[in-house]
């Protein structure tokens, strides 16, 4: 999933950024309100981490922008200002959750999940399809018990359709939400199909899979 962490303290915005790669999320950082603002306008994020204490912006007037051009995205509220009306009043511009410095990157971690179970209607982070069990926190999957051997990558696509069970989900949706920025130097427009059939070939060799569609033309849809 794609995050933008807007942090103006370039060690703990590095920190986060390490932290999160690790957990299988696509990272992009702004240290100024500035540079977030233009990065919200182009790139839609699953996830903006908003340090509210930014040196050349009001904080909760980039957390109105981002709710403008990236609705979809849940935004965490991260900042050192203690009062409540600072988060009352970002929790009523839309923010997600609110985080108060110092914090630690696991419970971090484990908001953000919580969030990705509500937004999609998940009550846990282990998801059944037929006979393949799924956890989407611990990034493993396993048929009848026994586990399936998957990339990074098959697996941040995998996670992603699971995540917008039945219905349908584009190449562009999945080149934007996977690999972030499609301007990167090293993205190619066929990374999705090779990625789809390789994933497809293995889960067949454990069970059918027949709820693992595509819509011609369009992307792919997950029927479970």
């Amino acid at each position: 999933m794609n995050v933008l962490i807007v942090e103006d303290e370039k060690s703990l915005a590095k920190e986060m950024n390490i932290f999160l790669k690790k957990e299988g999320f696509v990272c992009d950082i702004a240290h100024t309100g500035k540079d977030a603002s233009e990065k919200i306008f182009v790139t839609p994020y699953d996830f903006v981490l908003l340090d509210l204490g930014l040196p050349d912006y009001e904080g909760l007037d980039l957390l109105k922008e981002t709710k403008e051009s990236n609705q979809d995205a849940a935004i965490i509220i991260l900042t050192a200002r203690g009062g409540t009306d600072d988060k009352i009043k970002g929790l009523d511009l839309g923010a997600d959750d609110y985080l108060a410095k110092p914090f630690s990157l696991l419970e971090l971690h484990s908001r953000m999940q919580a969030i990705i179970r509500r937004k999609h209607g998940l009550k846990k982070n282990n998801v059944t399809i037929r006979e393949f069990e799924i956890d989407l926190q611990n990034r493993t999957i396993h048929c009848k018990k026994t586990p399936v051997n998957l990339t990074k990558k098959e697996f941040d696509i995998l996670h992603y359709l699971v995540l917008h069970k039945n219905r349908v989900v584009t190449r562009l949706q999945l080149t934007e939400h996977i690999w972030g920025n499609i301007l990167e130097d090293d993205y190619d427009s066929n990374y999705i199909d090779v990625h789809i059939k390789n994933l497809r070939k293995k889960l067949s060799t454990y069970d059918d899979i027949e709820w693992f569609g595509t819509v011609r033309g369009i992307g792919y849809r997950l029927e479970i």
